[in-house]
């Protein structure tokens, strides 16, 4: 493989072209241009521009037995449809899965309307042109005016048509506010793997949300430091004394809902997923 390796790993996996179902031990090759899975004398080379779906934890019914932590690949092969299912470690998929992303969907060219709603009012935006950018938690489309998606923030998403053309529906939080944002990606298959990334992502973070329970003394502080509250205002704010908000802080950082760094008070992705619930449940 001439181009750059931004991924090379030793993995169990399988394809549907093989004779059994059972997994081989391997090696995974990922560049920008294609993905290799080579075991023994066989190497299976899938061009990315192939690839219409990614998605982590589902095998096909006939492997489950077979694999745990699976990242399933599927692929087209002269009009066929193809899938490809890699097992390794929770880390290693998890890893593989952001890079496999970011090699699909990097440098697209985008169109952006934002934002096409604040709360229910339409605000006559118009699509600017952008090219996408994967990032930890967020989606960037950098343009003129560039739109950062904090995944965190998502309530909602669907695909949905403008003037013939798809589009990605995206309903989030932003500055407090439920704001609406449409993307538009130069390919179909391309929306689709970006709709597929959102999913995992924020099934992902909502996971870890379920397992979280916050009083509403704990939600009014989560709000309040979303908003731009510092740890000395929020006895004022909420109106409660001191002591009272150390311990609502403490709690909230056992629960990992929120950080304290050098620039004070910030919420982390599972406390800023809480308050975009809160801010939707208000807003709707």
């Amino acid at each position: 493989m001439s181009e750059k390796v931004i991924a090379d790993f030793v993995a169990r996996f399988s394809l549907d072209t093989f004779d059994s179902p059972d997994p081989v031990k391997g090696r995974i090759v990922l560049s920008r241009k294609r993905l290799v899975l080579a075991s023994g004398d066989s190497k299976t080379t899938v061009p990315l521009s192939a690839i219409f779906d990614i998605n982590v934890g589902q095998v096909p019914g006939e492997l489950e037995s077979f694999f745990q932590d699976t990242i399933t690949i599927a692929y087209r092969e002269n009009d066929r449809r193809r899938t490809a299912v890699v097992e390794a470690g929770t880390e290693e998929v998890s890893r593989f899965k952001t890079v496999l992303f970011k090699a699909e969907l990097n440098g697209s060219k985008a169109t952006v309307k934002h934002p096409a709603r604040v709360g229910g009012r339409v605000t006559g935006s118009s699509f600017r042109p952008s090219k996408l950018k994967i990032r930890p938690g967020a989606v960037e489309f950098v343009g003129e005016e560039s739109v950062t998606v904090d995944l965190a923030n998502v309530t909602h998403f669907q695909k949905d048509t403008r003037d013939g053309s798809a589009v990605l529906v995206v309903r989030h939080a932003d500055e407090g506010q439920s704001v609406t944002s449409e993307f538009g990606i130069e390919s179909d298959r391309k929306l689709n793997l970006l709709g597929r990334y959102l999913r995992l992502e924020y099934s992902e973070l909502a996971k870890e949300v379920e397992e979280v329970t916050t009083s509403e003394d704990e939600m009014e502080a989560l709000v309040a430091i979303y908003s731009g509250a510092r740890s000395g205002d929020l006895a004022g704010t909420l109106g409660v004394d001191s002591s009272r908000v150390t311990m609502l802080l403490n709690d909230l950082r056992e629960k990992g809902l929120i950080d304290e760094g050098q620039k004070g008070l910030s919420l982390t992705a599972q406390g800023k997923l809480l308050v975009s619930d809160r801010i939707e449940s208000v807003n709707t």
